[in-house]
């Protein structure tokens, strides 16, 4: 009899607790279950039953609590699940409850999302044939004698999805399941109509673009063996896919794969060590990664030969990679250069759609007096509000706080004031009065109310109703565009200059990316790049679309600087309201780890972050750096579990950082 069942709960606690099995028939673990904390009532997970208690338990068993509620009718998760949140809470310093509450959906029941999913399982359907290029990754990819992970390499355009789907199929035909990662969801529908076309109600969509009982529905159809393909953004890592022998993880540069909350975890690394650990016990799985421009990690790894690279050259639906121009901005304020507006022309005048891109929202950058300089911050956190001309107001892009723009200077009382910089609507009033009788469309979340919207509008300029696309991350990677000759970067510099050590790499990656969207048909794709910094090493390399060139001196620099893939990181910040409470936190915390870490580590800080105050917040941080993780995870281990921080002041843990912002 299951008397006795083990729980973990979704906070920042580092072990789990014992409560009494009031069916004691029936086995608990596995399924989710409502049960008394202290003084009120929590939703935990069942990770095992037991029908006795150990040894010497320091409770008496009149004094444990039954379980309230148990909310599954079958169970959720299995032991693989409880063996990756283990893995994971042991690696990213999170609680075991806080992995599993990250990785399992939040639905109370299961809901039809309301896609159309296609009753025909011919997944041959549609099927494309490969180049030689194409063949060798494929084969690659399901060759199973060999451990390591496989990276296809390509120029945009050079078919990489249809590799995954092929190599998708061979997995398939072996009776095994996939999980197809994809970074986002402005890009996931895509992926999803291709995967769909191809396997029918074999495949199961996850991404948190669904409710929580939508995507309960998918779960369930994964772990019960009747859906066989999970597609979805980064928690789609974690999905319950019966038999998995293969993960693939497309662009895999791109940051959203790195969790931005507790647990920080990146689903690139989860999936290596999914993989790795199915490969232990003697059951075939693969991984493979793709991009245009792979992370520095990623390609570090190509190089040394640690993961297998196949590399696809030539566009195939007939295109080349387009001419790319740098247009200096110099001190022009205008958002659309000369020589770009008499590209827009020429793409319109032979009957093929412009798209440019910001990566920026808003009307205009920032506030800012012409007298003293001061600009206008957000009250909650130290970054530049942005003007929204639509609606009047000037708001923060990280808390959402917003007012009204003032006449004159805080500051100094000066009336000449203005805006410097510009962003999405910006160029979009620029754009209607340049161009009259051209048809555009914006694509950025403040112009689209939800997925659906974006949906209809990338369509409409798929289906050639539409001249000009104006948009920011949504319309930057992965999307296919048939008519597009031009692709316009209105500002390249907006990354380029924060203080992060990888701020270089994004903005590299980000206009290849981008430069992508142009010429993918059609041998005559043009690109405009407008920039205030054109002899920067990023943009020169990313004009010449010399990823080895870039990645090489980006690498020698890295090695010289101590940062990764040369080093491992540990971040920790410490927020709270009181700013005094935060820098002491830091202060304390460096004053207790350094002395911890061994001699070839060493300990950075404390200091303020870059964006030192965030939604009301003040931020300092301290950063460990070594050539090897396990002694920094040991040592904030330690911290975290012997420290008791004040109730006003927070820690995040973060284990192999993508930003430092």
């Amino acid at each position: 009899m299951a008397r006795w069942t083990e729980v973990v709960l979704n906070l920042p606690v580092y072990q789990s607790f014992t409560y009494k099995n009031p069916h004691g028939e029936t086995e608990l673990a596995g399924k989710r279950v409502e049960v008394w904390f202290g003084s009120r009532k929590i939703i935990g997970f069942a990770i095992a039953d037991a029908d006795a208690l150990p040894e010497n338990f320091p409770v008496a068993e009149s004094a444990i609590k039954p379980i309230v509620r148990v909310i599954d009718a079958e169970k959720l998760y299995g032991d693989e699940e409880i063996s990756i949140a283990r893995w994971v809470a042991s690696f990213y310093l999170c609680a075991e409850g806080e992995a599993l509450g990250a990785m399992l959906p939040s639905g109370k029941r299961e809901t039809d999302h309301g896609m159309a999913i296609l009753d025909d399982q011919d997944f041959s359907d549609a099927r494309a044939e490969l180049s030689d290029e194409q063949e060798a990754a494929v084969r690659g990819i399901v060759d199973e004698t060999d451990a390591r992970s496989a990276y296809v390499f390509g120029v945009t355009g050079s078919g990489k999805t249809e590799v995954f789907l092929q190599a998708a199929e061979a997995t398939l035909a072996k009776g095994r399941g996939i999980i197809y990662l994809v970074p986002e969801i402005a890009l996931t529908h895509q992926v999803i109509e291709a995967v769909v076309r191809r396997f029918g109600n074999l495949a199961a969509i996850l991404h948190s673009g669904l409710t929580g009982s939508q995507r309960l529905k998918e779960w369930m159809r994964l772990r019960r063996g009747e859906a066989k393909i999970a597609v979805g953004a980064r928690s789609a890592v974690f999905a319950p896919v019966q038999n998995l022998g293969l993960i693939i993880v497309d662009e895999e540069h791109d940051g959203s794969y790195k969790s931005s909350t507790t647990p920080r975890y990146h689903a690139r690394q989860v999936a290596m060590r999914r993989v790795a650990g199915l490969r232990a016990k003697g059951t075939p799985c693969s991984l493979v990664m793709g991009s245009a421009t792979p992370s520095l990690e990623a390609w570090h790894q190509m190089k040394t030969g640690a993961l297998k690279s196949f590399r696809l050259t030539k566009r195939l639906a007939g295109g080349g990679f387009p001419a790319m121009e740098i247009v200096p901005l110099g001190t022009s304020d205008r958002a659309i250069s000369a020589r770009l507006a008499e590209e827009i022309r020429s793409a319109k005048e032979a009957g093929r759609q412009s798209i440019i891109f910001l990566n920026r929202r808003g009307f205009t950058h920032f506030f800012r007096c012409n007298t003293c300089g001061h600009e206008i911050l957000c009250k909650n956190c130290s970054v530049p509000l942005t003007w929204h001309r639509s609606e009047g107001a000037m708001k923060c892009h990280y808390c959402g706080w917003s007012t009204r723009p003032p006449d004159s200077c805080p500051e100094c009382g000066s009336l000449d004031v203005g805006y410097a910089g510009f962003g999405t609507e910006y160029i979009e009033e620029e754009v209607r009065r340049s161009f009259p009788g051209f048809s555009i469309r914006r694509v950025d979340t403040d112009a689209m109310a939800n997925a659906e919207d974006t949906r209809k509008a990338l369509e409409e300029f798929r289906s050639g109703q539409v001249d000009i696309l104006l948009g920011t991350q949504m319309v930057a990677k992965g999307l296919n565009f048939p008519g597009v000759r031009l692709v316009g970067i209105a500002l390249a510099d907006t990354s380029l200059h924060m203080p992060d050590f990888r701020a270089s790499e994004r903005t590299f990656s980000l206009i290849v990316q981008v430069a992508g969207r142009a010429g993918r048909f059609f041998p005559d794709g043009r690109v405009i790049v407008q920039t205030w910094s054109p002899h920067h090493p990023a943009i020169e390399y990313a004009r010449r679309c010399d990823v080895e060139g870039f990645f090489e001196r980006e690498l020698a620099e890295r090695e010289e600087l101590g940062f990764p893939p040369f080093a491992r990181l540990v971040r920790l910040v410490f927020r709270s309201k009181d700013a005094r409470l935060a820098e002491k936190g830091a202060e304390g915390a460096g004053e207790i780890l350094r002395p911890m870490l061994p001699s070839d580590a060493e300990l950075l800080g404390p200091a303020e972050c870059p964006i030192a105050l965030l939604s009301g917040n003040a931020r300092h941080q301290i950063i460990l750096r070594g050539p090897r993780l396990q002694p920094l995870q040991n040592a904030v281990r330690a911290f975290l579990t012997d420290y008791k921080t004040p109730p006003a002041l927070y820690v995040e843990t973060d284990v192999d950082p993508v930003t430092l912002l």
